[in-house]
């Protein structure tokens, strides 16, 4: 489906924000590996958790939607997963597969994990790799991509595995099938990725010179997983730029994820001089949360560099919207990882960015991107490649304009953000 995008006169408004994909995902698995029950509240409603919890059902997890966003899980403990008699379809989930491999593999209990044609050209030999090490079997196409037949037949081998790019997937990956090990395995990371995973399962980690050592095994007991999952700092930060970059805004987003390794274009946007303001900071569960408010700014230029881009990288689409409106020079590197998401980022962003005049370059690694407080983008019609973030920053650089610009396959901003286009529409009217 095609939207249109009119220029926005204000942007006014409190917007109730999605939960967060990526604690949803992760609070569902940790509640199936529980021995009980789990109530979650907030759950999201994004296609991608609901696929986490389809392929947990197949795998005798007894999950109930007790009301439009609660769901209540009763945990089977990590040795009572039952034989899947179907694929486990991942849908377009990267987050589901690459989890589930991790804990499926621990198990030993075997599984076809199927994806959408998205999914499916994604790489996995990152997540393949170690498990195999650790004694799972994994059959994959082209020995890198889905569809993963895993199963083990070997007793787990505990693995020492230093992180080879900052990767909360790849992080979590090892770290749940370590749970199965008798002996501890041990995951060394040395630039921060997202911490939800450790978080939520409360497991042991050491701290030194740099180094965070994250420890898992059958001694880790996983807890409860009873909680408010917080709401979306990546969809927040759509809002973020919005108001920064309109001169005529205020916009509230309450209860929003804090999570410092989630918020690193929080960090950013404050670098850049965005009017943020945060109220009623407290925690949910183990998570912090807070509520944001943002005003009209005037924009400074930013350097975004290689240790900034794993707490940042799905807001990077966006916060290159807000380069286009700062003042002067702004630069994205070691970001290649954005060419392996639900489409090739960069290229994504490049056209975008081409369609309405702006001033930049595109590096294998990251963009260079001119800005001016004062430009005003041309009416453009954007392509989204069915990705999300692609969709929705390309609708609110289309506020800025001055006539109508369409983005083509908006629908996608469902995956993670089903009301976006609500919202957006209450925002300015």
């Amino acid at each position: 489906m095609n939207y249109d995008i009119q220029p926005a006169d204000t942007l006014h408004g409190n917007v109730q924000l999605p939960a967060d994909k990526s604690i949803s995902h992760r609070s569902a698995m940790f509640a199936a590996l529980h021995e009980g029950q789990s109530i979650i509240k907030n759950f999201s409603e994004a296609a991608d958790p609901h696929s986490t919890l389809d392929c947990l059902r197949k795998l005798g997890v007894g999950i109930q939607i007790k009301d439009k966003n609660i769901i209540q899980v009763e945990g089977v403990g990590r040795d009572g997963f039952l034989h899947p008699s179907e694929d486990l379809d991942c849908g377009n989930s990267g987050t589901t597969m690459r989890l589930l491999s991790g804990i499926i593999a621990g198990s030993g209990v075997p599984a076809r994990l199927t994806g959408d044609e998205s999914l499916s050209s994604r790489t996995m030999k990152r997540i393949i790799d170690p498990l195999t090490e650790m004694g799972a079997v994994i059959e994959a196409r082209d020995n890198d991509f889905a569809p993963l037949n895993i199963r083990r037949d070997i007793p787990l081998n505990p693995l020492y595995f230093p992180l080879p790019i900052a990767s909360a997937q790849l992080k979590s990956c090892v770290l749940l099938a370590g749970l199965y090990g008798e002996k501890p395995t041990k995951v060394i990371e040395t630039l921060p990725s997202r911490d939800h995973t450790e978080r939520l399962l409360n497991l042991p980690i050491e701290e030194e010179n740099g180094e965070k050592r994250i420890f898992s095994s059958r001694e880790d007991e996983v807890p409860e997983q009873s909680y408010r999952v917080p709401n979306d700092f990546s969809a927040a930060a759509f809002w973020l730029v919005a108001g920064a970059i309109h001169p005529d805004a205020e916009i509230v987003l309450p209860k929003v994820g804090l999570n410092p390794t989630r918020t690193g274009a929080l960090e950013i946007l404050q670098q850049m001089n965005v009017d943020i303001k945060i109220n009623n900071r407290h925690f949910e569960g183990p998570e912090p949360i807070g509520d944001l408010s943002v005003y009209s700014s005037t924009l400074q230029p930013i350097n975004i560099t290689e240790e900034v881009v794993p707490n940042c990288i799905d807001e990077i689409p966006i916060l290159s919207v807000a380069m286009l409106f700062a003042d002067g020079l702004s630069k994205i590197s070691g970001a290649e990882e954005l060419r392996h998401k639900e489409t090739d980022r960069l290229t994504a962003i490049a056209e975008i960015l081409e369609g309405v005049g702006a001033d930049f370059k595109e590096y294998k690694d990251g963009l260079e991107i001119k800005g001016d407080p004062d430009f005003i983008p041309d009416a453009a019609t954007f392509q989204s490649y069915h990705d999300h973030r692609i969709a929705m920053s390309a609708a609110v650089l289309g506020l800025m304009g001055t006539s109508t610009s369409t983005v083509e396959g908006g629908e996608c901003t469902a995956i993670s953000y089903p009301g976006f286009w609500d919202d957006l529409s209450m925002l300015t009217n």
